[in-house]
């Protein structure tokens, strides 16, 4: 009786520290908690992006060049994926499907989209073709993966590199290619958000600035 007393308190043990253990151990921890961040910090801006002109692929498996092929002189919203996520990149998708509602007849015409993914050695063009399929992407929406090392640096560049993806900061960014200017909002911004901050830098350009 006391060695069946002794079991049953150690699996009661076991079972009351494996949910912890589970918890170090999921990948998505962090980005669980953010999601249940509902007013990401405001977009601010940065001065320490530093783009590399690598030749990527895109999801129709043309090589580009990322800053003078998919940048260009645009008004870039850029935002970091993986297609086997099942957290933070599908709202992430989801937000972004609606900023290019939002953006209509005007995305691909001064004001381009990019997803990046963080899982290169995995996201082949088929696989980001098929993910774009499936949330109805628009000509001005470019999907790019490459060699992973290649991705790396570039990630790395934009500051969105993680050693382990599956970590990777819940981020959008906004910049202008003409200038160089660029701006960085941490969690899950609403489109309206986003849209404001794409308005900011076309009332620039309007303005001269």
């Amino acid at each position: 009786m006391q060695y069946r007393t002794l079991t049953i308190a150690a699996a009661t043990l076991l079972l009351a520290t494996c949910p912890l253990a589970m918890a170090d151990e999921d990948p998505h921890a962090k980005h669980r908690a953010m999601m249940q961040n509902k007013d990401p910090a405001p977009a601010a801006e940065f001065s320490d992006i530093d783009l590399r002109n690598a030749l990527l692929q895109n999801q129709d498996g043309q090589d580009v060049r990322f800053v003078s092929d998919v940048i260009g002189d645009n008004i870039v919203v850029m935002d970091f994926v993986y297609t086997t996520c099942t957290t933070v990149c599908p709202v992430l998708t989801a937000l972004f499907t609606q900023v290019q509602t939002k953006l209509g007849d005007d995305l691909g015409n001064e004001v381009v989209m990019v997803s990046m993914t963080v899982d290169a050695a995995r996201d082949t063009p088929a696989r980001l073709k098929a993910y774009a399929t499936k949330h109805r992407v628009q000509q001005g929406w470019t999907w790019l993966t490459g060699p992973k090392t290649t991705m790396d640096d570039v990630l790395t560049g934009l500051g969105a590199f993680s050693v382990s993806f599956e970590d990777h900061p819940a981020m959008v960014i906004v910049g202008d290619g003409r200038t160089g200017e660029w701006k960085r909002m941490f969690g899950f911004p609403n489109p309206d958000r986003i849209m404001k901050v794409v308005d900011e830098f076309r009332a620039k350009r309007q303005a001269g600035g």
